[in-house]
């Protein structure tokens, strides 16, 4: 009598516990509130939705439907679940040393992608198909030892929408100089073969 009575009160709790932290799968996302609502499904069957979640200061993501996360039901209430962690074995980044740290996105492959690697050894690897460097006031880039520019098929500058372009077509150099905002006027083959790279 006593036990049944104790297994009926702490039915609740037992209950609440088992619901605190649960596995999801994300079904929407909406990424234009203040904090990024996520509706989930959980243990395969329940729908939950507008789920805030908590992202680190500073970093912010937009997940793919299907991608996987951790929800926390604060108080063991269904009603007030956050979305604590997500991730998406999809894509996962993998391949990384031991204290090696990545940023990629789901276009990220082994032959290309978006991707910064902080490597071992103090090393930095940047990969994109396309990366811009911008500064309102200056863009610095200095070596202590070697600096490499290096490009396959086009070189361009310009200082106040005056510059030169230099392209290697065809086994040629061509060179241009032109204005922003002016006809775009292709030069004249050089005709000399690219420099040597000892």
């Amino acid at each position: 009598m006593v036990i049944r009575a104790l297994e009926k009160m702490l039915r609740p709790i037992r209950r609440r516990l088992t619901l605190m932290v649960s596995r999801a799968v994300l079904v929407m996302i909406d990424d234009d509130t203040t904090l990024q609502e996520l509706q989930t499904r959980i243990l395969g069957e329940e729908l939950l939705d507008s789920l805030e979640r908590f992202q680190q200061y500073g970093f912010t993501s937009v997940p793919h439907q299907g991608a996987e996360a951790i929800t926390l039901s604060v108080g063991g209430h269904r009603s007030h679940t956050v979305v604590i962690n997500v991730d998406d074995r999809r894509y996962r980044l993998k391949g990384l040393q031991g204290g090696e740290v990545a940023l990629y996105t789901d276009e990220d492959t082994n032959e290309g992608g978006c991707r910064i690697v902080l490597k071992r050894n103090n090393i930095i690897q940047m990969r994109a198909r396309e990366l811009d460097l911008e500064g309102s006031e200056r863009v610095r880039i200095a070596s202590l030892g070697e600096l490499e520019l290096h490009a396959g098929t086009r070189r361009e500058t310009d200082v106040a929408g005056y510059g030169e372009a230099l392209i290697f077509k065809n086994g040629t150099w061509h060179t241009d100089t032109y204005h922003e905002g002016s006809t775009f006027v292709a030069g004249t083959e050089r005709g000399i073969q690219p420099p040597e790279v000892d």
